[in-house]
């Protein structure tokens, strides 16, 4: 009989599934930024949106088995509302991933860290390798909109293939799929404000920048955008959940129980 994970094992898993998403998106980050005249930086925005989609999909692939591979706080959240995940993991997971994302991060900067000092001497304008910034900020409202979107059609889709009811992919397949889904979120909705869609891979990149002594990082110097990437996704995850159980999952049940 398999013996179900402890939450000390699945809690384990969310560090270290979050730790491989930051590391490979992040890094990606910081070869387009760090290295504008290399040729492996030309791909620009469309390598980081394939970058950061790899990044997940690795991600799940290392915590799926043992966690569920959320690695995302807005993930988790919707699925204690919508799917009855445990709301004493909520907590638990959520520092769990940040924790993971912090030191990934931390990991990223010592090993670009002469290209930092090159580039960026005294850490002024790079602080978005690590988290994210509006494009408009003087409007806050249309960042928080943007993340709402984009994490709404996040948890629709990752719902849309996990659902057993619907015509999921393998279950080899659906990190893959949701990697795909992420680096389609970022093609369309990357621009007005990072395309955070994950409150963890924002703030704990964000705290290691304001640790690390980088200005304008949107935490503790510069313009104070940090609870953005934070809330909106934590409301567009329960948006996106939404749509789909109330547009799609009720008539698959429907469907289910009178055949």
């Amino acid at each position: 009989m398999n013996k179900k994970p402890t939450l000390v094992a699945e809690l384990i898993a969310e560090f270290l599934g979050t730790f491989v998403l930051i590391l490979f998106g992040t890094g990606v980050v910081a070869m387009v930024v760090l290295f504008p005249s290399n040729a492996t930086a030309h791909g620009g925005y469309t390598n980081i949106t394939l970058g950061w989609g790899l990044a997940v999909t690795m991600g799940i692939y290392v915590a799926g088995k043992v966690s569920g591979g959320h690695l995302n706080p807005a993930v988790t959240l919707t699925l204690a509302v919508f799917r009855g995940f445990s709301w004493r993991k909520v907590v638990p997971y959520s520092i769990a991933q940040t924790a993971g994302a912090f030191l990934a991060s931390a990991l990223v900067y010592r090993n670009y860290l002469p290209a930092f000092h090159q580039f960026d001497p005294q850490l002024e304008k790079t602080a978005g390798v690590f988290t994210t910034f509006p494009a408009f900020p003087a409007l806050p409202q249309a960042g928080f909109l943007d993340q709402v979107i984009g994490t709404a059609l996040l948890l629709l889709l990752v719902l849309a293939i996990t659902d057993e009811l619907n015509v999921p992919p393998g279950a080899n397949l659906a990190p893959a799929m949701i990697g795909l889904v992420v680096v389609a979120i970022g093609m369309s909705f990357g621009g007005m404000h990072g395309y955070a869609i994950n409150p963890a891979r924002d703030f704990g990149p964000r705290l290691f920048t304001a640790v690390a002594g980088f200005r304008n990082n949107g935490l503790t110097d510069g313009s104070r955008v940090w609870w953005i990437p934070v809330v909106a996704p934590l409301l567009g995850g329960l948006v996106g959940a939404a749509v789909y159980d109330f547009g799609i999952r009720r008539f698959l049940r429907a469907s289910q129980s009178s055949s």
